[in-house]
């Protein structure tokens, strides 16, 4: 090999141990592109509450004892899938642009006073804080900007159904829950009829009358997690004994006809609280017993 190869050699492997070393010094580094740009950072497991701010309203979600609660404007238990998805996202919103640094434009992109402000806070102290804009260009964009920066920014996915909600949408709807393998006996009353599904001699049977598998294990998945579709909040004194009562574990559900309307007030001697319930909803429950034997 000649020799003015081996000096060319030499110097290009110089000029790349000066370039390493330069690109190493603190405030130096070349930024990795494959890592997204997210709008805040939190952690997750030391959030305690979280305020939503939105069309004159504000909702705060707290811990209490483990659960994630609504202590304003009402305290009742929280939707915990709900607040859990609100808080996972939020760490994970990634910002794709900006949109504009003119402070007078926020206005255009609903990022101002008229955007929703989340407030999330780690241990009483608020750790991060952003505003929710309207829907981008796209239907995975959403106009963003961290509260207190001019920067109007569009950010990755439709965010406002997380986050834009009424109380009563924070609320959990949760009228009865249950682990389905603990389900061995659901029981009926009609007024005067009655009638019991059983699991017995490792079969499902309705009044010792071979039950229908596919309507067994609809009537078990709605049992682990029976849902209402809204709240009463006014006081209401049973007029007398309900309509229908489905006795399942420790629990009696109560249903009670919300007369002209087809919808049920709904109740479980588990908790206090009566739920309203539609037609579709109760019917997901109230089988009769034709319903629930095999043909």
């Amino acid at each position: 090999m000649k020799r003015s190869t081996l000096l060319l050699i030499g110097i290009l492997a110089a000029l790349g141990i000066v370039t390493y070393i330069v690109l190493q010094r603190p405030g130096e580094s070349t930024s990795d592109a494959s890592s997204p740009e997210m709008l805040v950072s939190y952690d997750s497991s030391a959030v305690d509450k979280i305020q939503i701010s939105s069309g004159g309203s504000t909702v705060i979600l707290a811990l209490e004892g483990g659960k994630w609660m609504i202590t304003a404007p009402v305290h009742f238990r929280a939707d915990q899938s709900a607040v859990a998805a609100a808080l996972s996202r939020g760490r994970k919103i990634e910002v794709r642009g900006l949109v504009s640094n003119n402070p007078e434009k926020q206005g255009i992109f609903q990022v101002d006073s008229a955007g929703t402000l989340v407030q999330v806070f780690e241990r009483g102290t608020e750790k991060a804080a952003f505003r929710i804009g309207k829907p981008g260009t796209s239907d995975n964009e959403t106009y963003i900007r961290r509260e207190g920066a001019t920067e109007v920014l569009v950010g990755e996915g439709p965010l406002a159904y997380l986050y834009v909600k009424s109380p009563n949408d924070w609320r959990d709807r949760t009228v009865f829950r249950a682990d389905r393998d603990r389900i061995t006996s659901v029981r009926y009353r009609y007024g005067d009829t009655t009638f019991t599904l059983s699991f017995t001699d490792s079969v499902w049977q309705v009044d010792s009358r071979p039950a229908s598998p596919a309507a067994v294990q609809s009537l078990l998945s709605t049992l682990s997690n029976y849902l209402a579709n809204d709240f009463l909040d006014s006081s209401f004194t049973p007029p007398g004994p309900p309509a229908a009562t489905v006795q399942v574990l420790d629990a009696q559900i109560r249903f009670y006809p919300m007369h002209g309307s087809g919808r049920f007030l709904v109740q479980s001697s588990r908790d206090p609280q009566w739920y309203v319930a539609e037609p579709y909803r109760a019917q997901d429950l109230l089988k009769r017993k034709r319903d629930l034997i095999a043909p």
